[in-house]
């Protein structure tokens, strides 16, 4: 389990780093950090493009003080900047440079620390309202994110299609926080939305992003997913040479995209290479946790390419694996495939997965979800409720907790 643990841990330390999406119906194999650019726009009073200068502390409080924001681009308007050609920020930030800043404003009490501090330069802070600069993006000299995000706030009215397609062609951009940014939007984007996209694009600028040494591995999920749907059989030779490359550059995000596209470009050897995967009892947890990722997505997509029964074959190799069986049995749950109950069942009673309390709670889980047509899901309830009677009272809280909520004011909406 050791290999779990660890994965695990790392996965964990980039969501609290870079934050977690919601992911509903959004691309599969698309990394996505926190809220973007446009994303931020509604939140934002205004948003502007400028230099911070003149920070000065509060005499009173060192915690506290005042910068200046030469403002050279409005990307946001808003009436509070009409005339002004600079802001007093109410932060003291010790360094000039140029950023791209978010601010709101939000009720304030009458006093306010930065107060003494007011000058000729209109400040921010009203006697009612507090300015917040909460977003801040350091800025290159020569970065054309203003341009960008102007662009995409009008793209934004279009349909989704144009949408995706503009980001994508800004996912190349020499300016970091452009191209970070573009390829955020696509982790929050539909699956129909990027296979629209990807299967009008020419495959030649992806294989050349896929085969450059410095495209970052995070990329290559969303890269292949692509390729996938627009390239030709004769692009299976990128697909292979990253797979079989150095595995410290795709296994650490990625491969499930690139396992996906080999699979929809040519079916049958990327089948193959998949199933090898699951069946090598040998291979690390992390890419037989990608190989899950991969039935994963047939299952809920594509199923016209691969079909839900060879989808089961595959899953049934990940419930034999003591390391993380839990998680595809949670999955078997979801999609209501009780066709396999007295598969799952049948590990309860192997000395290596019902030592693991997690793959225990799971086979719970599923053995209480199943329909009363399945006895042996029924005998396995009954059998763990004479033992520990809480632990299964505690399991079908969560299971109620987690259905959906009714509609507010569906209960009464047909008196």
């Amino acid at each position: 389990m050791r290999g779990r643990r660890l994965w695990v841990g790392l996965f964990i330390g980039t969501v609290l780093v870079g934050g977690f999406a919601p992911r509903g119906t959004a691309c599969p194999f698309c990394s996505s950090q926190g809220q973007t650019l446009t994303g931020e726009v509604n939140q934002a009073d205004f948003i502007v493009l400028g230099t911070l200068k003149n920070p000065k502390r509060d005499p009173n409080d060192i915690l506290q003080g005042t910068t200046d924001l030469a403002i050279e681009t409005v990307v946001k308007p808003n009436d509070f900047l009409k005339g002004k050609t600079t802001i007093r920020i109410p932060r003291f930030v010790g360094v000039e440079a140029k950023f791209l800043i978010f601010c709101s404003f939000y009720t304030r009490p009458i006093d306010h620390a930065a107060s003494a501090l007011i000058g000729p330069i209109p400040l921010a802070n009203t006697e009612t309202q507090m300015l917040d600069a909460y977003r801040a993006e350091p800025i290159r000299p020569d970065s054309k994110i203003a341009e960008y995000l102007r662009d995409a706030i009008e793209v934004r009215k279009k349909d989704s299609i144009t949408q995706l397609t503009f980001f994508f062609n800004h996912l190349d951009s020499p300016d970091v926080t452009v191209s970070s940014d573009a390829l955020n939007e696509f982790g929050r984007a539909d699956y129909k939305e990027v296979r629209a996209v990807a299967e009008k694009l020419t495959p030649e600028k992806l294989v050349r992003w896929l085969n450059d040494p410095n495209t970052h591995a995070g990329r290559f999920g969303l890269y292949g997913l692509m390729l996938g749907h627009c390239g030709k059989k004769s692009d299976v030779k990128t697909i292979r040479t990253l797979l079989e490359g150095p595995k410290d550059r795709i296994y650490s995000s990625g491969l499930e995209g690139l396992m996906a596209a080999y699979i929809l470009l040519d079916k049958q050897p990327g089948w193959d290479y998949l199933m090898g995967i699951l069946k090598d009892a040998n291979q690390e947890f992390a890419v037989r946790y990608a190989g899950l990722k991969v039935l994963q997505f047939f299952w809920l997509y594509r199923s016209d390419v691969v079909a839900h029964d060879d989808v089961l074959e595959g899953m049934k190799l990940l419930v034999a694996r003591p390391d993380m069986a839990d998680l595809p049995i949670e999955d078997l749950r979801k999609w209501g495939a009780w066709g396999l109950t007295d598969y799952v069942l049948k590990f309860a009673d192997v000395e290596s997965h019902k030592s693991v309390p997690i793959i225990r709670r799971s086979m719970l889980r599923f053995a209480l979800s199943a329909p009363a047509m399945y006895p042996n899901a029924a005998a396995y309830v009954a059998k763990i409720r004479k033992e520990d009677p809480e632990r299964v009272q505690f399991v079908e809280q969560t299971l109620k907790d987690e259905q959906p909520k009714p509609a507010e004011g569906a209960a009464g909406a047909g008196k």
